[in-house]
């Protein structure tokens, strides 16, 4: 499954996010794959799409942040999957 995933650096937290991530990675369990990520230009969001089975180890990558930043996690899939069900339902 596919994930985007919208991180909200809590207040004045974001050079505390990049410390930790320079010095520790980003501490995911094996089953969470890291693909892509956008940071908007003030340094307050993250958008990353992560690759997992299900949802749960999502969840365990995201109790070692929880301090620093508030996340929301809404499961995603390509346009391209969109569009080849909507295809077949016509």
């Amino acid at each position: 499954m596919l994930f985007m995933v919208v991180e909200r650096f809590r207040p004045g937290k974001a050079p505390e996010v990049y410390g930790r991530f320079r010095d520790r990675g980003r501490m995911a369990p094996d089953t969470v794959r890291y693909l892509a990520s956008w940071v908007d230009l003030a340094f307050e969001r993250c958008f990353q799409v992560m690759e997992a089975e299900d949802e749960a180890p999502v969840h365990e990558w995201i109790a070692n942040w929880h301090d620093l930043i508030d996340f929301e996690v809404i499961p995603v899939r390509t346009s391209a999957d969109a569009a080849a069900m909507m295809a077949a339902r016509s």
